[in-house]
């Protein structure tokens, strides 16, 4: 059995945390939680790009110091981030769907690329950044459709847009650590995340958010590729293994530099009929067909993680298993659609995810 490390929430006791791409789904999750420990936060992004938000019905600006921004933006990045002075960057600032990619490319490189070379560049000139992390995507792998999880020095690559983009902001994360931050003693890592899920999500594309529009509005699903498999997880999974690495990047950044992926165990990993058939038995009325298309945007058909790495050095394992994580989206839908506080139940959420003992093995 693994060591389970867990967080040491006295570690982020004032410090003084910049997330870029705060307004998101996940960016939005990890500044309520650095808050709720005591972090000086603030975030910079743009408005968010959604309707509801997770932003907005958790009321986050309420949590932390809230800066209106775009990542292609230097000067205004630059200008912003010497003002406050973060100790620790939360990179997340991104275009993050496959399929816009297709439709936007230009838009994904510049934010996804150009974005990632301005943050470093940001940092590289203010004083006070000892660390950064970069949050890319487990899409960033050349992808053979293996069926082993992708290890950390395995090939980059990325047939769309998206995926190419954050291969490449991979590679640049890499050269300025080598050439420029590394020399200042700051610790750098990129981290890998797979298909991240749970409640707050309203971005289009994405199997989760999807259905419960679709279960929200009395309609049936459809589903472009149901036989598809992914390195599904609950959001605050990877989360607190972003936190942890954070912490050991701080005591010893050459040490915890490079890149980490983070997933689940090979054995929960689900193809998206299963998820559907799953929330649809659990949920009366819901209802999915499939839409399987040969005129559908390229998507790869299968993909996992191994999380050796994250497990061995950091002691980090995912703690939930599936069908927990699916039911904390149904309740979290189920408290939203009750017109619930969701500041409160996101934090309450947190709460018992810190206090959870035992990994998933």
């Amino acid at each position: 059995m693994i060591n389970m490390v867990k967080l040491n929430p006295s570690f982020w006791n004032k410090k003084r945390v910049l997330i870029t791409g705060h307004t998101g789904f996940k960016g939005s999750w990890l500044s309520l939680w650095l808050s709720s420990l005591g972090a000086e936060v603030m975030g910079y992004a743009l408005e968010p790009l959604t309707s509801p938000s997770l932003f907005n019905e958790a009321n986050v600006a309420d949590h932390i110091h809230n800066a209106s921004g775009d990542i292609r933006d230097y000067e205004t990045l630059l200008s912003a981030t010497q003002n406050f002075c973060p100790e620790i960057i939360f990179h997340m600032a991104a275009q993050s769907l496959v399929r816009e990619s297709y439709i936007n490319p230009v838009n994904t490189y510049e934010t996804n690329l150009m974005g990632t070379v301005n943050i470093l560049e940001t940092a590289r000139h203010c004083k006070t950044v000892e660390t950064i992390i970069n949050v890319t995507t487990d899409k960033c792998y050349e992808n053979m459709e293996l069926v082993r999880g992708y290890r950390e020095e395995d090939r980059l690559g990325g047939r769309d847009p998206y995926s190419n983009s954050k291969a490449c902001s991979e590679l640049v994360t890499q050269a300025y650590k080598d050439s420029f931050l590394s020399d200042k003693g700051i610790g750098v890592a990129t981290v890998r995340a797979g298909n991240v899920i749970g409640g707050g999500d309203w971005s289009t594309d994405r199997l989760i958010p999807d259905f419960f529009r679709a279960y929200n509005h009395n309609v049936a699903l459809q589903v472009r590729k149901p036989n598809a498999i992914r390195p599904w997880q609950y959001i605050l999974e990877p989360l607190s293994g972003y936190m942890m690495l954070a912490e050991r990047l701080q005591r010893d950044p050459t040490l915890f530099s490079g890149a980490w992926n983070f997933g689940p165990i090979i054995q929960e990993t689900k193809s998206v009929a299963w998820i559907v058939e799953y929330l649809s038995s659990n949920l009366q009325g819901a209802k999915w067909i499939s839409d399987e298309h040969p005129n559908h945007p390229h998507e790869a058909s299968i993909l996992n993680l191994d999380i050796s790495k994250v497990a061995d050095l950091l002691g980090w394992s995912p703690r939930l298993t599936l069908e927990e994580t699916l039911s904390l989206c149904m309740n979290w839908n189920r408290d939203w659609t009750s017109d619930a506080d969701m500041s409160i139940v996101c934090l309450d959420e947190i709460t018992k995810f810190m206090a959870m003992e035992r990994p998933v093995l």
